[in-house]
Protein backbone atom coordinates (compact mmCIF):
# COMPACT_ATOMS: atom_id res chain seq x y z
CA UNK A 1 0.00 0.00 0.00
CA UNK A 2 1.01 3.51 -0.82
CA UNK A 3 2.48 5.58 1.90
CA UNK A 4 -0.57 8.38 2.77
CA UNK A 5 0.54 11.76 4.53
CA UNK A 6 -1.75 14.19 5.77
CA UNK A 7 -0.70 17.87 6.09
CA UNK A 8 -3.33 19.62 8.45
CA UNK A 9 -3.58 23.66 8.81
CA UNK A 10 -1.69 24.41 5.97
CA UNK A 11 -1.55 28.02 4.21
CA UNK A 12 -1.18 26.48 0.59
CA UNK A 13 0.58 28.76 -1.69
CA UNK A 14 -0.91 28.73 -5.39
CA UNK A 15 2.23 29.77 -7.38
CA UNK A 16 -0.17 30.74 -10.26
CA UNK A 17 -2.21 33.28 -8.57
CA UNK A 18 0.43 34.30 -6.69
CA UNK A 19 -2.26 34.07 -2.83
CA UNK A 20 -1.87 31.91 -0.20
CA UNK A 21 -4.99 29.84 0.97
CA UNK A 22 -5.19 29.54 4.80
CA UNK A 23 -6.62 26.55 6.37
CA UNK A 24 -6.03 23.65 4.00
CA UNK A 25 -5.56 20.44 4.30
CA UNK A 26 -3.32 18.62 1.83
CA UNK A 27 -3.58 14.65 1.08
CA UNK A 28 -0.24 12.79 -0.22
CA UNK A 29 -0.61 9.12 -1.38
CA UNK A 30 2.45 7.96 -2.94
CA UNK A 31 3.82 10.24 -4.87
CA UNK A 32 1.22 11.98 -6.04
CA UNK A 33 -1.61 14.76 -4.42
CA UNK A 34 -4.96 13.15 -3.79
CA UNK A 35 -6.59 15.58 -2.27
CA UNK A 36 -6.47 19.63 -1.33
CA UNK A 37 -9.35 21.34 0.54
CA UNK A 38 -10.33 22.77 3.67
CA UNK A 39 -10.23 20.72 6.81
CA UNK A 40 -14.09 19.06 6.94
CA UNK A 41 -13.45 18.09 3.19
CA UNK A 42 -9.92 16.62 3.61
CA UNK A 43 -10.58 13.57 5.94
CA UNK A 44 -8.54 10.30 5.22
CA UNK A 45 -9.73 7.41 7.25
CA UNK A 46 -6.05 6.62 8.42
CA UNK A 47 -3.31 8.38 6.99
CA UNK A 48 0.15 7.16 7.88
CA UNK A 49 1.72 10.24 9.17
CA UNK A 50 -0.39 14.12 10.15
CA UNK A 51 1.74 16.86 9.97
CA UNK A 52 0.26 19.84 11.85
CA UNK A 53 1.63 23.05 10.06
CA UNK A 54 0.11 25.49 12.88
CA UNK A 55 -0.29 28.04 9.78
CA UNK A 56 2.94 27.55 8.18
CA UNK A 57 3.12 27.88 4.38
CA UNK A 58 3.03 25.18 2.07
CA UNK A 59 4.22 25.68 -1.20
CA UNK A 60 5.46 23.96 -4.20
CA UNK A 61 8.82 22.88 -4.29
CA UNK A 62 10.99 25.08 -6.64
CA UNK A 63 12.85 24.41 -9.98
CA UNK A 64 15.95 25.81 -11.30
CA UNK A 65 16.14 25.03 -14.49
CA UNK A 66 19.81 25.96 -15.47
CA UNK A 67 22.20 23.72 -13.94
CA UNK A 68 25.72 21.67 -14.66
CA UNK A 69 25.42 18.90 -11.88
CA UNK A 70 28.48 17.48 -13.84
CA UNK A 71 30.48 21.02 -13.93
CA UNK A 72 31.89 20.54 -10.31
CA UNK A 73 34.98 22.72 -10.85
CA UNK A 74 35.20 25.88 -12.61
CA UNK A 75 38.20 24.63 -14.32
CA UNK A 76 36.57 22.76 -17.08
CA UNK A 77 40.03 21.22 -18.33
CA UNK A 78 40.56 19.74 -14.77
CA UNK A 79 36.56 18.30 -15.01
CA UNK A 80 37.50 17.18 -18.26
CA UNK A 81 40.68 15.33 -16.58
CA UNK A 82 38.49 13.30 -13.51
CA UNK A 83 37.13 9.50 -13.82
CA UNK A 84 33.33 9.06 -13.30
CA UNK A 85 34.17 7.21 -10.41
CA UNK A 86 35.13 10.94 -8.78
CA UNK A 87 33.40 12.97 -10.72
CA UNK A 88 29.33 11.24 -10.05
CA UNK A 89 29.67 11.37 -6.46
CA UNK A 90 30.69 14.79 -6.54
CA UNK A 91 27.57 15.45 -8.69
CA UNK A 92 25.75 13.41 -6.48
CA UNK A 93 26.82 15.26 -3.49
CA UNK A 94 25.52 18.68 -4.84
CA UNK A 95 22.20 17.17 -6.02
CA UNK A 96 21.61 16.58 -2.62
CA UNK A 97 22.18 20.50 -1.79
CA UNK A 98 20.14 21.39 -3.92
CA UNK A 99 17.36 18.76 -2.42
CA UNK A 100 18.18 20.83 0.94
CA UNK A 101 17.66 24.29 -0.63
CA UNK A 102 13.55 23.40 -1.57
CA UNK A 103 15.06 22.10 -5.25
CA UNK A 104 12.68 19.67 -6.13
CA UNK A 105 13.21 19.69 -9.90
CA UNK A 106 16.37 20.67 -12.09
CA UNK A 107 16.92 21.19 -15.33
CA UNK A 108 20.74 20.37 -16.59
CA UNK A 109 21.37 22.18 -19.95
CA UNK A 110 25.09 21.01 -20.50
CA UNK A 111 26.64 17.56 -19.53
CA UNK A 112 24.09 15.12 -17.03
CA UNK A 113 22.98 11.90 -18.84
CA UNK A 114 20.49 9.41 -18.34
CA UNK A 115 22.24 7.26 -16.24
CA UNK A 116 22.68 9.78 -13.51
CA UNK A 117 18.51 10.76 -13.85
CA UNK A 118 17.79 7.10 -13.36
CA UNK A 119 20.07 6.59 -10.37
CA UNK A 120 17.87 9.57 -8.82
CA UNK A 121 14.93 7.59 -10.37
CA UNK A 122 15.77 4.50 -8.18
CA UNK A 123 16.54 5.85 -4.99
CA UNK A 124 20.59 5.43 -5.53
CA UNK A 125 21.27 9.08 -5.47
CA UNK A 126 19.23 11.46 -3.54
CA UNK A 127 18.22 14.78 -5.09
CA UNK A 128 15.80 16.56 -7.29
CA UNK A 129 14.10 15.32 -10.43
CA UNK A 130 16.73 15.74 -12.77
CA UNK A 131 15.61 17.16 -16.33
CA UNK A 132 18.74 16.28 -18.85
CA UNK A 133 20.11 17.24 -22.24
CA UNK A 134 23.18 15.43 -22.30
CA UNK A 135 26.03 17.69 -23.91
CA UNK A 136 25.32 20.83 -25.29
CA UNK A 137 26.38 21.36 -28.91
CA UNK A 138 29.10 23.86 -30.00
CA UNK A 139 30.55 24.68 -33.17
CA UNK A 140 34.11 24.56 -33.29
CA UNK A 141 35.99 27.56 -31.68
CA UNK A 142 32.86 28.39 -30.08
CA UNK A 143 31.54 28.35 -26.26
CA UNK A 144 31.64 24.71 -26.01
CA UNK A 145 35.37 24.43 -27.28
CA UNK A 146 37.77 24.63 -24.33
CA UNK A 147 40.83 23.91 -25.79
CA UNK A 148 43.65 26.09 -25.91
CA UNK A 149 44.72 27.81 -28.70
CA UNK A 150 47.81 25.74 -29.29
CA UNK A 151 45.60 22.76 -28.63
CA UNK A 152 44.43 20.91 -32.01
CA UNK A 153 44.02 17.75 -30.77
CA UNK A 154 40.52 15.86 -29.98
CA UNK A 155 39.58 14.38 -26.95
CA UNK A 156 37.10 12.07 -25.75
CA UNK A 157 36.20 9.21 -23.63
CA UNK A 158 33.77 6.80 -24.59
CA UNK A 159 32.31 6.51 -21.11
CA UNK A 160 33.47 9.61 -19.24
CA UNK A 161 30.51 12.18 -19.05
CA UNK A 162 30.67 14.61 -21.57
CA UNK A 163 29.97 18.30 -21.13
CA UNK A 164 29.79 19.53 -24.56
CA UNK A 165 30.40 18.23 -28.59
CA UNK A 166 31.58 19.96 -31.45
CA UNK A 167 29.26 19.37 -34.53
CA UNK A 168 29.63 22.09 -37.78
CA UNK A 169 27.62 22.27 -40.75
CA UNK A 170 24.54 21.10 -41.30
CA UNK A 171 25.04 17.37 -42.31
CA UNK A 172 26.99 17.07 -38.47
CA UNK A 173 24.63 18.99 -36.26
CA UNK A 174 21.78 16.83 -37.61
CA UNK A 175 23.68 13.48 -36.43
CA UNK A 176 24.71 14.59 -33.57
CA UNK A 177 21.30 15.99 -32.20
CA UNK A 178 19.98 12.79 -33.17
CA UNK A 179 22.77 11.10 -31.30
CA UNK A 180 22.07 13.28 -27.91
CA UNK A 181 18.46 12.17 -28.46
CA UNK A 182 19.08 8.70 -28.75
CA UNK A 183 21.07 8.94 -25.33
CA UNK A 184 17.77 9.89 -23.83
CA UNK A 185 17.89 14.20 -24.06
CA UNK A 186 15.03 16.08 -22.74
CA UNK A 187 16.21 18.85 -25.36
CA UNK A 188 18.83 20.02 -26.92
CA UNK A 189 21.09 22.95 -26.27
CA UNK A 190 23.20 25.17 -29.20
CA UNK A 191 25.86 27.63 -28.26
CA UNK A 192 24.82 30.61 -30.37
CA UNK A 193 27.77 33.00 -28.94
CA UNK A 194 30.40 33.63 -27.05
CA UNK A 195 30.71 33.04 -23.42
CA UNK A 196 32.63 34.47 -20.19
CA UNK A 197 34.65 31.31 -19.66
CA UNK A 198 35.52 29.96 -23.22
CA UNK A 199 39.09 30.67 -23.98
CA UNK A 200 38.87 31.40 -27.87
CA UNK A 201 35.75 33.54 -28.65
CA UNK A 202 34.18 36.80 -27.89
CA UNK A 203 30.83 37.46 -25.83
CA UNK A 204 29.98 38.94 -29.65
CA UNK A 205 30.68 36.52 -31.35
CA UNK A 206 27.79 34.54 -33.09
CA UNK A 207 27.88 30.91 -33.28
CA UNK A 208 25.95 28.54 -35.94
CA UNK A 209 24.28 29.49 -39.18
CA UNK A 210 20.32 30.31 -39.26
CA UNK A 211 20.40 26.57 -41.45
CA UNK A 212 22.12 24.42 -38.81
CA UNK A 213 19.85 25.79 -36.38
CA UNK A 214 16.79 25.14 -38.00
CA UNK A 215 18.42 22.05 -38.48
CA UNK A 216 18.77 20.88 -35.16
CA UNK A 217 15.23 22.57 -34.57
CA UNK A 218 13.44 20.06 -36.77
CA UNK A 219 15.51 17.24 -35.89
CA UNK A 220 14.18 17.69 -31.94
CA UNK A 221 11.11 18.46 -33.12
CA UNK A 222 10.74 15.49 -34.82
CA UNK A 223 10.89 13.47 -31.76
CA UNK A 224 8.99 15.49 -29.31
CA UNK A 225 11.80 17.88 -27.97
CA UNK A 226 13.03 21.50 -28.17
CA UNK A 227 15.87 23.33 -28.41
CA UNK A 228 17.38 26.06 -26.19
CA UNK A 229 19.97 28.03 -26.74
CA UNK A 230 22.93 29.39 -24.93
CA UNK A 231 23.68 33.63 -26.13
CA UNK A 232 23.67 36.75 -25.19
CA UNK A 233 23.07 38.83 -28.16
CA UNK A 234 20.03 40.19 -29.13
CA UNK A 235 20.70 39.49 -33.54
CA UNK A 236 21.53 35.53 -32.11
CA UNK A 237 18.49 35.71 -29.99
CA UNK A 238 16.30 37.45 -32.77
CA UNK A 239 17.55 34.31 -35.42
CA UNK A 240 17.16 31.41 -33.27
CA UNK A 241 13.16 32.80 -32.04
CA UNK A 242 12.78 32.87 -35.65
CA UNK A 243 14.29 29.68 -36.72
CA UNK A 244 11.47 27.76 -33.69
CA UNK A 245 14.32 27.93 -31.03
CA UNK A 246 12.16 27.12 -27.53
CA UNK A 247 14.10 28.97 -25.26
CA UNK A 248 16.70 31.19 -24.77
CA UNK A 249 19.76 31.12 -21.96
CA UNK A 250 21.12 34.13 -20.46
CA UNK A 251 19.67 36.97 -22.62
CA UNK A 252 21.85 39.71 -21.42
CA UNK A 253 21.39 42.16 -24.23
CA UNK A 254 17.78 41.71 -25.49
CA UNK A 255 15.78 44.49 -26.91
CA UNK A 256 12.47 45.45 -27.84
CA UNK A 257 12.43 43.56 -30.91
CA UNK A 258 13.12 40.04 -28.87
CA UNK A 259 10.50 40.91 -26.38
CA UNK A 260 8.36 41.01 -29.31
CA UNK A 261 9.16 37.93 -30.63
CA UNK A 262 9.54 35.55 -27.27
CA UNK A 263 5.60 36.45 -26.59
CA UNK A 264 4.79 35.70 -30.45
CA UNK A 265 6.51 32.18 -30.15
CA UNK A 266 5.28 31.52 -26.56
CA UNK A 267 9.16 31.31 -25.61
CA UNK A 268 11.02 31.17 -23.01
CA UNK A 269 14.26 32.84 -20.73
CA UNK A 270 16.24 31.94 -18.32
CA UNK A 271 18.02 35.06 -17.06
CA UNK A 272 21.46 33.59 -14.93
CA UNK A 273 22.78 36.60 -12.81
CA UNK A 274 24.40 34.91 -9.93
CA UNK A 275 27.17 32.95 -12.03
CA UNK A 276 28.04 36.33 -12.72
CA UNK A 277 28.08 38.29 -9.55
CA UNK A 278 29.95 36.03 -8.36
CA UNK A 279 32.80 35.63 -10.80
CA UNK A 280 33.03 39.73 -10.48
CA UNK A 281 33.08 38.80 -6.54
CA UNK A 282 35.27 35.79 -6.46
CA UNK A 283 37.36 35.80 -9.52
CA UNK A 284 40.84 37.18 -8.48
CA UNK A 285 40.74 34.80 -5.58
CA UNK A 286 40.44 31.86 -8.09
CA UNK A 287 42.97 33.18 -10.74
CA UNK A 288 40.42 33.78 -13.36
CA UNK A 289 42.23 35.76 -16.55
CA UNK A 290 41.79 40.37 -16.33
CA UNK A 291 39.72 38.89 -20.05
CA UNK A 292 37.36 36.72 -18.02
CA UNK A 293 36.38 39.31 -15.48
CA UNK A 294 36.13 42.09 -18.37
CA UNK A 295 33.11 39.70 -19.69
CA UNK A 296 31.81 39.43 -16.47
CA UNK A 297 31.94 43.09 -15.51
CA UNK A 298 29.75 43.72 -19.50
CA UNK A 299 27.12 41.38 -19.12
CA UNK A 300 26.01 41.88 -15.59
CA UNK A 301 24.91 45.58 -15.73
CA UNK A 302 22.81 44.20 -18.93
CA UNK A 303 21.50 41.18 -17.60
CA UNK A 304 19.84 43.63 -14.73
CA UNK A 305 18.55 45.72 -17.64
CA UNK A 306 17.38 43.02 -19.50
CA UNK A 307 15.28 41.25 -16.91
CA UNK A 308 14.05 44.86 -15.95
CA UNK A 309 12.69 45.18 -20.15
CA UNK A 310 11.94 41.43 -20.26
CA UNK A 311 9.76 41.41 -17.04
CA UNK A 312 7.92 44.78 -18.52
CA UNK A 313 7.44 42.78 -21.63
CA UNK A 314 5.27 39.97 -20.13
CA UNK A 315 8.74 37.47 -21.36
CA UNK A 316 7.98 34.02 -19.83
CA UNK A 317 10.61 34.06 -16.82
CA UNK A 318 12.34 31.23 -16.14
CA UNK A 319 14.85 30.76 -12.76
CA UNK A 320 18.26 29.58 -13.40
CA UNK A 321 21.48 30.00 -12.02
CA UNK A 322 24.45 28.26 -14.07
CA UNK A 323 26.61 27.82 -11.14
CA UNK A 324 29.63 25.71 -11.28
CA UNK A 325 31.80 23.97 -8.54
CA UNK A 326 32.12 25.71 -5.22
CA UNK A 327 29.69 28.41 -6.57
CA UNK A 328 26.95 26.37 -6.51
CA UNK A 329 26.39 27.14 -2.64
CA UNK A 330 24.82 30.50 -4.05
CA UNK A 331 22.13 29.02 -5.52
CA UNK A 332 19.15 30.89 -3.92
CA UNK A 333 21.15 34.25 -4.37
CA UNK A 334 19.30 34.43 -7.65
CA UNK A 335 16.31 35.49 -5.92
CA UNK A 336 17.61 38.16 -4.01
CA UNK A 337 19.39 39.93 -7.37
CA UNK A 338 16.00 39.04 -9.20
CA UNK A 339 14.01 41.00 -6.35
CA UNK A 340 14.96 44.52 -7.58
CA UNK A 341 13.38 44.02 -10.39
CA UNK A 342 10.49 41.11 -9.74
CA UNK A 343 7.86 41.25 -7.02
CA UNK A 344 7.55 38.00 -4.86
CA UNK A 345 4.85 36.73 -6.93
CA UNK A 346 6.48 36.66 -10.10
CA UNK A 347 9.93 35.38 -8.86
CA UNK A 348 8.09 32.31 -7.18
CA UNK A 349 5.98 31.63 -10.43
CA UNK A 350 9.34 31.70 -12.49
CA UNK A 351 10.45 29.11 -9.99
CA UNK A 352 7.11 27.12 -10.18
CA UNK A 353 4.57 26.58 -12.79
CA UNK A 354 6.44 28.80 -15.95
CA UNK A 355 9.36 26.10 -15.69
CA UNK A 356 6.66 23.66 -15.50
CA UNK A 357 5.48 24.90 -18.86
CA UNK A 358 8.95 24.82 -19.89
CA UNK A 359 9.64 21.55 -19.28
CA UNK A 360 5.96 19.82 -20.69
CA UNK A 361 5.40 18.93 -16.56
CA UNK A 362 2.69 21.49 -16.26
CA UNK A 363 -0.20 20.04 -13.67
CA UNK A 364 2.84 18.01 -12.24
CA UNK A 365 5.13 20.09 -10.91
CA UNK A 366 4.88 23.69 -9.46
CA UNK A 367 2.08 23.65 -7.89
CA UNK A 368 -0.14 22.28 -4.50
CA UNK A 369 -3.03 20.57 -6.80
CA UNK A 370 -4.54 17.36 -7.30
CA UNK A 371 -3.06 14.79 -9.50
CA UNK A 372 0.52 16.73 -9.53
CA UNK A 373 3.83 14.90 -7.90
CA UNK A 374 4.00 15.55 -4.11
CA UNK A 375 6.94 18.09 -4.40
CA UNK A 376 6.15 20.22 -1.16
CA UNK A 377 8.05 22.46 0.70
CA UNK A 378 6.99 23.36 4.06
CA UNK A 379 8.26 27.29 5.27
CA UNK A 380 7.42 29.20 8.19
CA UNK A 381 6.79 31.91 7.20
CA UNK A 382 5.01 33.95 3.96
CA UNK A 383 7.55 33.91 0.74
CA UNK A 384 4.84 36.50 -0.82
CA UNK A 385 5.55 39.07 1.50
CA UNK A 386 9.38 38.80 1.52
CA UNK A 387 11.41 36.20 -1.00
CA UNK A 388 13.92 36.36 2.23
CA UNK A 389 12.01 33.72 3.42
CA UNK A 390 13.78 31.46 0.72
CA UNK A 391 16.61 32.47 0.63
CA UNK A 392 17.16 31.48 4.34
CA UNK A 393 16.37 27.60 4.00
CA UNK A 394 18.48 26.66 7.80
CA UNK A 395 16.09 29.24 9.43
CA UNK A 396 12.65 28.78 7.17
CA UNK A 397 12.57 25.84 5.40
CA UNK A 398 10.95 22.96 7.97
CA UNK A 399 10.21 20.00 5.35
CA UNK A 400 11.39 18.89 2.03
CA UNK A 401 9.22 15.94 0.11
CA UNK A 402 9.98 15.14 -3.33
CA UNK A 403 7.53 12.64 -5.12
CA UNK A 404 5.68 11.82 -1.38
CA UNK A 405 9.36 10.84 0.19
CA UNK A 406 10.54 13.13 2.68
CA UNK A 407 14.12 14.15 2.71
CA UNK A 408 14.43 16.68 5.31
CA UNK A 409 12.33 17.37 8.55
CA UNK A 410 12.48 19.45 11.51
CA UNK A 411 8.93 19.22 12.17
Amino acid sequence: MPVTTLFRNAAVLDAERGELDGDRSVLVVGDRIAEVGAANEVRPPSPDRVVDLRGRTLMPGLVDAHVHVYVQSMDLSQVESWLPSYLVPKAAKALGEMLRRGFTTVRDVGGADFALAQSIEEGLVAGPRLIHGGPALSQTGGHGDFRSRGDFGTHGCLRCPTIFRLADGTDEVRRVVRDVLRGGAHHIKLMLSGGVLSPTDSITSVQYTAEEIAVAVREAGAAGKYVTGHTFLAGAINSALRQGVRCVEHGNFIDDTSVELFIEHDAFLVPTLTIVRAIQELGPAMGLSGEVLAKSAEVFDAGMTALERAHRGGVNLVYGTDLLGDLQTRQLEELTLRAEVQPPADLIRSATTTPARLLGMAGEIGVVAPGAYADLLVVDGDPLAGISVLTAPERHLNLVMKAGTVYYDTM
